[in-house]
């Protein structure tokens, strides 16, 4: 990147500029050795052209194209949605072209609890599992109550999660969409932060607790001290038990059972080769490709580096930049297993009458990108340079670490609760419109794409990485937000978590049609 005060050239070839600050009509500023004179009002971290584009000729940034002109576009004029297409150059996909190998750094270690099992744990919940919304609200008050009149005396316990959602009923029994839901309750019900849980169900529902546990393989999670038995069930039925305030305080007294033994845990150092990052980005903007997603990039880098898992997501949001982590596959057939997740979207969004090459929200407009492939090619950043390793489906037990991607929607909330119920034991989520955003049991780091946010909203922003458009490297900030995910892996707690954010963030994805 070369910095051109007060513009960005990201590449030599790109035929438009960042701005850095608003820009006037009439300013005349120097970028690549020409001298530019600015033809109208442009935001900061909007697009301003380099020289004339013919309609339809192709506008390149990060050196990619992102579209073309929808109509002429004059040197120094705004390019963004009013004159800018979706149509891009085209060309056949390469696989594992582009494979780097990291040396072999000294051994890093974090403060983590390593369970029984062997799994290891960034934080120590209990969580209350709810299998469809008509026991969410039980669920909630079994996990109020045992946090008011019983936590006090376990300090190791880190909190209780009411894990609760809108779904469960109205899909077709042993559907896909119900295995879905299944696998993504699973997920959350073994994940290494949860140290004991209790599955609610309401007793008529089509997502049976039951059958969750059989498809599963679900077994109680806890310690066998004060009392506790391995005979303890795993899941209660409200209609079975007797209504809503029986049902609490059954819960209750199983989940009392388990707290002595979920207490008893000390942290210890473990090899960050045994920690999982979840990858995301929402709320973004024209910065966002420039400073904070590369950053989180040499991050993740610096993790798989350690041997460690970094898992990138949001299918749509790489659509237009997927043949870069083709290039990057480490075999034709994860390539491939990327490429059928895109035209399983392409599929999806046809047969619900939409598309997924007009993706940016209102908010990543206002923000300065324009077209989903360029908000790809940013969003793709996060994923750093380290080879594809693999592509797992939604909610899909991570088993291979390095760099690895994760099918899921864009939704933040969706797209990590994926990503959580997977395995990752920490996110981190950058966001240049200024995202307030937490999921445990998985501590959330956040990343502020500009420094204007940053100050806005400092009682949420984790980290500034804005400071890359005031001279700072994208090295010296991504070792911050390496340094960051160590510290929060072993205790220290983020901006979300101090203000309790992430009780309401869990959200199965239900990708069929409800009856």
């Amino acid at each position: 990147m070369t910095t051109l005060a007060p513009m960005l050239l990201l590449h030599a070839s790109d035929n438009v500029a960042v701005a850095r600050r608003p820009l006037l009509a009439g300013e005349v500023l120097s970028v690549a050795g020409q001298e530019i004179r600015v033809a109208e009002p442009i935001p900061a971290n909007h697009k301003l052209a380099l020289a004339a584009i013919n309609t339809g000729k192709t506008i390149r940034k990060f050196g990619q194209p992102i579209g073309s002109a929808s109509q002429p576009i004059g040197p120094g004029e705004w390019v963004h949605t009013h004159n800018v297409s979706i149509e891009r150059e085209k060309s056949g996909y390469e696989f594992g072209t582009e494979l780097i190998e990291f040396p072999k750094p000294a051994l890093r270690t974090f403060q983590g609890y390593r369970r029984k099992d062997g799994r290891v744990g960034t934080r120590n919940y209990i969580a209350v599992i709810s299998t469809v919304n008509c026991s969410a609200t039980t669920s909630r008050y079994v996990a109020q109550e045992l946090a008011r009149t019983d936590l006090s005396r376990y300090p190791n316990i880190d909190g209780v999660i009411p894990v609760v959602h809108k779904s469960g009923c109205a899909f077709a029994y042993n559907s896909d969409d119900h295995l879905l839901l299944n696998r993504t309750l699973a997920g959350f019900a073994r994940h290494p932060n949860i140290a004991a849980c209790l599955v609610l169900g309401l007793g008529c529902e089509t997502a049976q607790a039951s059958h969750l546990q059989q498809t599963q393989g679900l077994v109680q999670l806890g310690g066998t001290s004060a009392g506790a038995t391995d005979d303890l069930p795993m899941i209660l039925n409200i209609q079975e038990v007797g209504g809503v305030r029986k049902t609490v305080d059954r819960s209750l007294g199983v989940l009392r059972e388990l707290l002595a033994g979920a207490n008893d845990v000390r942290r210890e150092p473990i090899p960050l080769s045994e920690l999982i990052l979840g990858l995301q980005c929402g709320g973004s903007d024209g910065a966002s490709g420039i400073t904070a997603n590369p950053a989180l990039g040499y991050a993740s880098d610096l993790l798989v580096a350690h041997g460690g898992g970094s898992v990138l997501a949001e299918t749509p949001e790489v659509y237009g930049a997927e043949q870069l982590l083709t290039r990057r596959s480490v075999s034709r057939e994860v390539g491939e297993k990327l490429l059928e997740r895109i035209r399983w979207w392409e599929d999806y969004a046809r047969k619900n009458n939409a598309s997924i090459d007009n993706n940016p929200s209102y908010g990543n407009k206002q923000g300065g990108l324009t077209t989903i492939i360029e908000k790809s090619l940013g969003a793709v950043a996060k994923g750093g340079t380290a080879p594809l390793s693999d592509v797992f489906q939604f909610a899909e037990p991570i088993t291979r670490k390095g760099f690895t991607f994760m099918d899921t929607p864009g939704y933040d909330p969706i797209s990590v609760t994926g990503l959580v119920a997977g395995g990752c034991q920490v996110v981190v989520f950058t966001t240049g419109r200024g995202s307030c955003f937490g999921c445990k049991p998985a501590p959330t780091i956040k990343v502020a794409t500009n420094t204007p946010l940053f100050q806005r909203m400092r009682e949420d922003m984790d980290l500034n990485a804005g400071t890359i458009l005031d001279g700072a490297s994208i090295e010296s900030v991504g070792q911050d937000i390496f340094e960051k995910i160590i510290a929060v892996a072993s205790g220290e707690q983020t901006l979300s978590e101090q203000q309790g954010i992430g009780d309401e963030e869990f959200c199965p994805w239900m990708p069929g049609p409800i009856f």
